[in-house]
Formats: structure tokens, C-alpha cells, sequence
């Protein structure tokens, strides 16, 4: 793989590792954080769904800016919003310049889940466009794996441990700010939104060097006739995009409705409930990070092998035994279980949905509708993530945890035989032939 395009990729996914560890080092710092302010159960939700309700903003609003400005500046300035939630959370003086500092970084991580696999897609081949642009999960995944040792080993510093664990995002928040001033801007975009002829052929032959002047000519004109301006007027909310919107919509959908992120943001509290004491039930965390980070690496090898749809079809399965057993284990007592089974199922979401969502999003809407498409994606996925984070730890406190689990994996069910009967496949194609495959003709 060309190594310049390998730099690339992974400066862009860089902004995952941020989202990932922003996601979920309050993990760590919840409970302190509810003690020190005296928070009602109601304010506690909010103040931890803060960075969510921003990320709704940010998935809605994020493609604006990538299609207005350029991949690239967005990505920089996604860094920037970062860096400031980063020092503000870790220094608020009350709950109210807290959930400002989190709404604030939550506005970065979605339009960071709009951009970053939206260019990787636009520059990736098409054979290793799963696995580039799946790399913006790994770094979540890496980013969750990060946060869980870092709360685990600031969590015994003192009574501000928490803001430890929240202030030291800013580093590498810093560092791939930086990075990005070394990424070019998307052939694509240059070639469909700014009408930049020479510097998408530029940046086309620094993708593909080997590549003929008659090829990226080829490649170029293709792309144009694509993003043509008769497709262009026919709008974005129409029956010709209506397949890739029902995709996105749904993918992003049950991504949530799995519990993932309940689970990740709970993972400490769901562990104590088994008996599991305060200092065990984080380092139990850990493992989820590392089990996910593992799983990750599966679900990248397998993704230009297998295909979208297969891995989905995998993930489905897992979800449904390990959501299954844990209401079981709920149910009957039987709390042994319970670790084990939250395990496999994060093992699920890694190689299915986990590596799965992100890409399929990036590649499935044409090149003038892509940033659009993206935040119907991620608006989806993070309007469900905020819904259910806000209302997890008051529905723990109404509902046996058993019937929860039970609710996720009938959700679960739902979702296999969504994929069985209208997800496609994409593998192999480059994004203009998936551009024909779902019926929206160039």
C-alpha cells in the first residue's frame, strides 16, 4: 500500500482516537463527578450526556463545513474544539461549565464521525477502503482502550483525579491538530466542489503513482459525471438517494440500539452490580478495552475479505447469544456470567457493527451528496446515543437489568434480519460502481 496514503488515512482516523477516549474517560469520573456537585439522578444523565447532545449538533452541521471549506480545514479545526473541551472540562468549577466544555467536544466528535471516514473513503482505493477507512474505528476503539488505563491509573491520585483523567486529552488532541496541516485535501472534493481540475489530478497521481496520465484523466472524468449538476438538482431528500439514505439511517440506528454505548459509559456500575467491588469493577473496564481493541484487529483483516454485509451477519449473532445469556444471568443470579458474556458481546460489536458502520456510511451515497449523507448517519447514530445514555441510569434504577439486556437483544434480532434482507454488498467497487449498484445512476 502506498505509504503516503497509509499517512494519510491514519491522520484523519487520529480523530477517532479522540473521539473514543472522550466517549468514554467519564467512564471513570462519573461517579465522582455526581458526588462532588450533588447531582440529581435527572442532572447527572444530562451532564453526562452533554458531549452526546453536542455530537448531534456537530453530525448534523459537520458536513456544511467539509463541503463549504474542504475536508481538511474541518478535520484541523476538529482538533481545536477538542484541545478547548479538553483544558474546560478538566478545570470546571461547577456542573454547568462542565456540560459546556463536554457539548463543546461532543460538537468535535461529530463532525469527526461526518469527515474523517468521509475522506478516507474519497481517497482510498478500492480495494483497501474497507480497511482504511475502517481504521477510524480502530482508533476509537485505541482511544477507549487509552481511556480505560488512564482512569484506571489516575483513579487512587486524589479527590481530583478526575480531572486527570478528563485534562489529559489535550495532548493528543495537540498532536493530531498538528498533523493535519501535513494531509492534502480530497481529489474529490477538489475535483466536484471547487472545480479544481489540477490539483485533483495532483492529488489523484500522489494516490496512485504507478497510475497513467490517461488513467487519472479517466478516473477525474468519471468522478465529475458522477457528481454531474442535472444528479445535483435532483435534491438529497428524493427517491433516487432512497436506498442509501434507508442504509444509513438503519446502520446508524441499530448501532445503538445494541447498548454499546450504555455499556461503555457504564461499564464500571453494570460490573459492581454483579458484586464486583469498585477497584475490580474498572479494571474489568480495562478488558472491555482491550477485548475491543482485539476484535477490531479481526474486524479490519476481514472486512475487504468477507465483506460489509457477512461481518454484519456475524456481529448479529454475537450480539444476540451475549445479550441473551447476560439477561439470563441477570434473571436467574447467576452474576458469574455476566463479565464473561459483556466481553464476547463488545467482541460482536468489534467485528461487526463496530467496523462496519463507518465505512459503509463513507461509501454509500454519491460524491455530491456523500457529506450529507454522512450526517444523516452519524445524527442518527448519535441522537439514539444520547436518548439512551441520559435515560440509562434512570431506567437501571426502574428496571431489573435483566430486562434491558432482554430489550437489546430482541433489538439485536431485528437487525439480523434487516441485513439478511436489504443490506448489499460493497466490497471491491470503487464509489462511483457503488454509486450504480444502489440504483442512483451516474
Amino acid at each position: 500500500m502506498n505509504r503516503r496514503l497509509l499517512y494519510w488515512a491514519i491522520t484523519s482516523a487520529l480523530a477517532g482516537f479522540l473521539f473514543g477516549f472522550d466517549t468514554v474517560v467519564i467512564s471513570g469520573a462519573e461517579q465522582r463527578i455526581q458526588a462532588l456537585w450533588h447531582l440529581s439522578p435527572a442532572v447527572h444523565g444530562v451532564a453526562l450526556a452533554a458531549a452526546l447532545y453536542g455530537t448531534v449538533i456537530g453530525s448534523l452541521t459537520g458536513g456544511f463545513p467539509a463541503d463549504r471549506f474542504g475536508r481538511k480545514p474541518t478535520l484541523l479545526w476538529i482538533g481545536v474544539l477538542y484541545i478547548v473541551s479538553a483544558i474546560g472540562s478538566a478545570m470546571a468549577p461547577d456542573v454547568q461549565t462542565f456540560i459546556a466544555a463536554r457539548f463543546l467536544g461532543g460538537i468535535g466528535i461529530g463532525v469527526s464521525t461526518v469527515v474523517a471516514p468521509m475522506y478516507i473513503a474519497e481517497i482510498a482505493p478500492p480495494a483497501h477502503r474497507g480497511r482504511l477507512a475502517g481504521m477510524f474505528q480502530f482508533n476509537i476503539v485505541f482511544g477507549i482502550v487509552v481511556a480505560f488505563l488512564s482512569n484506571a491509573l489516575l483513579a487512587n491520585i486524589g479527590d481530583n483525579a478526575w480531572r486527570w483523567m478528563l485534562g489529559v486529552a489535550v495532548f493528543p488532541s495537540i498532536a493530531y491538530t498538528l498533523l493535519c496541516f501535513g494531509i492534502p485535501e480530497s481529489p474529490r472534493w477538489l475535483l466536484t466542489r471547487k472545480g479544481d481540475r489540477a490539483n485533483g489530478l495532483r492529488v489523484l497521481g500522489l494516490i496512485q503513482p504507478d497510475a497513467s496520465p490517461q488513467e487519472l484523466d479517466r478516473q477525474a472524468a468519471e468522478i465529475v459525471a458522477a457528481s454531474s449538476e442535472k444528479q445535483s438538482a435532483k435534491g438529497f431528500w428524493s427517491m433516487r438517494l432512497r436506498v442509501p439514505i434507508s442504509l444509513a439511517f438503519l446502520v446508524a440506528f441499530f448501532n445503538q440500539m445494541s447498548g454499546i454505548n450504555a455499556i461503555l459509559y457504564f461499564a464500571p456500575r453494570i460490573f459492581e452490580m454483579t458484586g464486583l467491588g469498585a477497584r475490580a469493577a474498572l479494571l474489568q473496564s480495562v478488558g472491555i478495552g482491550i477485548t475491543n481493541l482485539i476484535f477490531t484487529f479481526v474486524g479490519l483483516w476481514l472486512i475487504d475479505r468477507l465483506g460489509r454485509r457477512t461481518l454484519l451477519t456475524i456481529g448479529s449473532y454475537g450480539y444476540i447469544a451475549s445479550l441473551g445469556l447476560c439477561a439470563w444471568g441477570f434473571f436467574t443470579h447467576h452474576y458469574s456470567i455476566v463479565p464473561l458474556c459483556i466481553f464476547a458481546f463488545i467482541a460482536a460489536h468489534s467485528v461487526g457493527q463496530g467496523t462496519v458502520i463507518w465505512v459503509l456510511i463513507s461509501e454509500i451515497f454519491p460524491n455530491q451528496y456523500r457529506a450529507a449523507g454522512q450526517s444523516l448517519g452519524s445524527a442518527t447514530h448519535w441522537v439514539f446515543a444520547a436518548l439512551i445514555t441520559t435515560f440509562f441510569p434512570a431506567l437501571v434504577s426502574t428496571f431489573a437489568p435483566g430486562y434491558i439486556f432482554l430489550f437489546f437483544c430482541g433489538m439485536m434480532a431485528l437487525q439480523l434480519v434487516w441485513v439478511r434482507a436489504m443490506v448489499p454488498e460493497t466490497k471491491g467497487r470503487s464509489l462511483e460502481e457503488i454509486q450504480r449498484q444502489l440504483g442512483v445512476e451516474v
